[in-house]
């Protein structure tokens, strides 16, 4: 059975260095080097009705083709680095789900 992924990374205290980072090449590339990564999903949540931001502020999704394969890849170098990276940008703290895709 297929799985994901899911980071939902919580308000940054700086949304506009986070942005800078997220949307660097460095950081598709770091992403990209994670193995058997089959694709990848980004969103931005809107904010309530009233204007107020949600406590999420984007998600991440990062499909495998199973969880053993998906295990193994987040259990890589690269997966490291790419979450440590990620950790250090969203300082409103990030949160990881790994699902299986149930259809």
């Amino acid at each position: 059975m297929a799985s994901k992924l899911t980071i939902i990374v919580d308000n940054p205290n700086d949304p506009g260095a986070f942005e800078a980072h997220y949307s660097s090449p460095a950081y598709k590339e770091l992403l990209g080097k994670i193995p058997d990564i089959q694709r990848v999903e980004s969103a931005k949540v809107f904010p309530k009705e009233d204007g107020s931001p949600t406590p999420a502020y984007r998600t991440i999704d990062v499909y495998f083709s199973d969880y053993a394969t998906a295990c193994a890849a987040l259990e890589s170098a690269e997966a490291g680095e790419f979450a440590g990276g990620l950790a250090q940008e969203a300082t409103g703290g990030i949160r990881f789900l790994l699902s299986d895709i149930e259809d």
